[in-house]
């Protein structure tokens, strides 16, 4: 398990602290790109390490040293830090930007972080500790954790600090379920891990249509209504 508690140790380091100063603007742009690149230690940290871990038989060392579990929890904990911040904003905290511009920087940062997962993973070609027919490196389901918690994160950071780091305590447990469950080697999980981050890191970093704004609203608040028949269970979300 010493490998578990590294894992989340790591993953509980802060992404990066953005800086602000508008005395001259030379300076100004200077320091936003340092703090940006100081924004991607993480993230690079957990890639570099993932890479790594791939010389020789590492990776086939270090994977007899966690539990065994059997588990799908994992399939639903990815998607539960996008949970998190609606159900956030549905409580009322105080978050950064509109629901509107929430769900369009959460999309772009899937369509960095899942097509960057399915490129590597075709041209690695690694095969899964379980010996299925999937590739295992890096892992899609730990890089859309990392992605919606980065996502939270970044929305509720200024506000309420307890609950923008509660995404990344769900994402942990989601890559560790997913080296127990036999799924992918511990360098899968950490590259996933930081694909996720540095994705959202860049939406949020440049924020990419901005000012598409369609709806033309400064309401943040938004209204759940529960949709329920015999074949399905949904929700409809208003704002």
């Amino acid at each position: 398990m010493e490998k578990s508690r590294l894992l989340i140790l790591i993953v509980f380091l802060n992404p990066g602290i953005l800086l602000a100063s508008k005395k001259d603007t030379t300076v100004n742009f200077a320091d936003a790109k340092t703090s940006f690149l100081k924004q991607q230690v993480l993230s690079l940290t957990l890639m570099a390490t993932g890479g790594l871990l791939y010389i020789g038989d590492i990776k086939e060392n270090i994977q007899p040293k966690f539990p065994s579990t059997s588990t799908s929890i994992d399939n639903i904990l990815e998607y539960t830090p996008m949970v998190q911040m609606y159900a956030y904003d549905a409580l009322g905290f105080k978050h950064k930007n509109t629901v509107w511009d929430q769900t369009k920087y959460l999309l772009i940062s899937q369509l960095i972080s899942a097509p960057t997962v399915q490129i590597l993973k075709g041209i690695t070609k690694v095969k899964r500790p379980d010996g299925s027919n999937n590739y295992s490196f890096p892992s899609g389901h730990t890089a859309n954790a990392f992605t919606g918690a980065t996502v939270l994160y970044h929305e509720f950071k200024d506000t309420e600090p307890l609950l923008a780091w509660s995404g990344y305590m769900v994402a942990t447990t989601t890559g560790i379920l997913r080296i127990t469950n036999n799924e992918h080697w511990l360098p899968d999980v950490l590259v996933g891990a930081g694909i996720g981050i540095i994705s959202a890191n860049l939406v949020y970093h440049f924020e990419p249509l901005k000012n598409w704004q369609p709806f033309k609203t400064k309401n943040k608040d938004i209204a759940f209504t529960p949709l329920i028949s015999p074949a399905s269970v949904g929700l409809h979300v208003r704002f």
